[in-house]
């Protein structure tokens, strides 16, 4: 039973120990100053850390550390430099110095304060520093200088501050009154002179304004009056350049439409010829293309068949290696099936080539059979033409060879053709010129004797027939005779001159 009274002792005890070490302990923020003091004569100050106070022996107080705002006013008038009472209200900011004798001064003489107090204790201090400023300033330099006036007031208090353990951080004025409006009315006398300066300088503007404006006018009539003649001219200028422009480009119009219209027609030639050689150019490829199509239709129906008995013949192949391959180990299996898409691809390619070859073979047959065909038909037409002529050279050959067999009787020949033919054309053209005689009179004529002018006819065909005989030895009178009565019934002609008789 001893041991667990023991132990509740010891840890009772340790509890207590531990509640007065926490009740020992102190810890100061940063905006304060912990002063322990009691066991040494040098109290140890403590900001932002933490110690142990030993309760009964040491003492804990406070120093505030952060900024105290102070209004510093007058209260009453205060007579400047120049003996005017002023009232002046500024707001000064100050703070323990941030070392520690500071702290230490700050500690005698504001301990355990709040703001409140601590700018209570500063304040008539620095209301009587800034009095005694005010007493060494105008008023103009009051008002003119407020940094200045400012400066030298924390430069005045700083001093006195500093054996507070104080600093100050700014000082700043909020507003200088006097009890005579003096500050108003030297406002009123700037504000007149500024006036005044500004109606001056407002009529000075003004008739400067105005000045500038005659002038500005006058200018302006000036260059409107230049301009307009300048406007005159040049509108005149501009038209007689524009009569000649005018002139010039119908010339020129002129020129270009007579040069187009001469190109149009060439180019209207070249058309046409290029059209009918187009033309021609596409029949024949349209006639190469048809047999092109022919041969590519007979060439796909081929490989269809071709390629209908290669798939089942290798159908056939593919299903007995199958039945075969099932038997062999996996690994066989992949490297046969790749060896045969590579032969399958190797296939391919053989069959590309060949229908390359076969293509290139069809084209170079066509172009062959093309050009036979074109010698075929040129040896033709040159044939056709020795042929044609042959026949006339012979046929004239054998004319002659007949006039010169015949002789006399192939003269006759011709001659009875033109009795058939010509003289009827002879007696025609001979008796028109009487056909154009409207009414004649003839004098001199007796009985049943014809006339001279009826005689004319017969007398030039009988000349005509003289002439002939001259020339021939054939008498066309005779041969005129073979359309008589008796000739046809005879069916002879008694020519003077012959050995024979000629049948008709």
């Amino acid at each position: 039973m001893e041991t667990p009274v023991l132990i509740l002792l010891i840890a009772a005890a340790v509890v207590v120990l531990l509640v007065v070490m926490g009740t020992m302990y102190v810890k100061a923020p940063p905006s304060y100053a912990y002063i322990l003091s009691g066991i040494k004569r040098v109290p140890r100050v403590m900001i932002g850390t933490g110690g142990f106070k030993i309760p009964v022996f040491e003492r804990l107080d406070r120093v505030y550390l952060g900024q105290v705002t102070v209004d510093v006013k007058t209260n009453k008038s205060v007579p400047t430099h120049d003996f005017i009472n002023v009232n002046v209200d500024a707001v000064c900011k100050v703070r323990v110095q941030p070392s520690d004798e500071g702290t230490r001064l700050a500690a005698k003489n504001f301990l355990n304060m709040d703001t409140t107090g601590i700018a209570a204790q500063v304040q008539d201090s620095l209301e009587g520093n800034m009095r005694e400023v005010i007493g060494a300033l105008t008023l103009e330099e009051i008002n003119t200088n407020r940094d200045a006036f400012s400066d030298q007031i924390q430069s005045k208090a700083s001093p006195d501050m500093e054996k507070l353990g104080l600093e100050i951080i700014s000082c700043n004025i909020q507003n200088v009154t006097d009890d005579n409006n003096l500050i108003r009315d030297l406002g009123a006398d700037n504000t007149y002179a500024i006036k005044k300066n500004a109606a001056i300088t407002k009529a000075n503007a003004e008739k400067e304004i105005s000045i500038a404006e005659q002038n500005a006018k006058k200018e302006a009539n000036d260059i409107r009056v230049k301009t307009e003649t300048e406007i005159s001219e040049r509108n005149n200028e501009l038209s007689i350049k524009q009569s000649e422009l005018k002139m010039l480009s119908d010339t020129k119009k002129a020129d270009a439409d007579a040069a187009y219209e001469i190109q149009r027609q060439e180019q209207q030639k070249t058309i046409n010829t290029k059209t009918v050689d187009a033309q021609i150019e596409q029949t024949m490829r349209e006639q190469i293309l048809s047999q092109e199509r022919i041969k590519i239709t007979e060439n796909e129906l081929k490989a269809q068949v071709n390629a209908k008995a290669d798939a089942e013949k290798y159908r056939v192949e593919i299903d007995a290696q199958a039945l075969l391959e099932q038997q062999k180990r996996e690994a066989e299996a992949k490297a046969y099936l790749a060896e045969q898409e590579a032969r399958a691809l190797k296939a391919k390619a053989d069959a590309e080539k060949y229908a390359a070859m076969q293509e290139a073979a069809a084209i170079e047959a066509k172009g062959r059979a093309q050009a036979a065909a074109i010698e075929a038909n040129l040896n033709a037409e040159a044939e056709g033409i020795r042929a044609k002529g042959l026949a006339e050279a012979e046929a004239m050959e054998k004319k002659a060879e007949a006039y010169d067999k015949y002789g006399q009787v192939a003269i006759i020949d011709m001659l009875t053709r033109m009795n058939e033919k010509v003289l009827p054309e002879v007696a025609k053209n001979i008796a028109e010129p009487m056909s154009k005689i409207g009414s004649m009179t003839v004098y001199g004529t007796s009985g049943t004797e014809p006339s001279g002018v009826a005689q004319n006819v017969p007398t030039v065909i009988k000349q005509t027939f003289d002439v002939m005989k001259d020339v021939t030895g054939v008498d066309m009178a005779d041969i005129a005779k073979a359309n008589s009565i008796e000739a046809r019934v005879n069916k002879n002609i008694n020519i003077d001159g012959l050995d024979g008789i000629v049948k008709k």
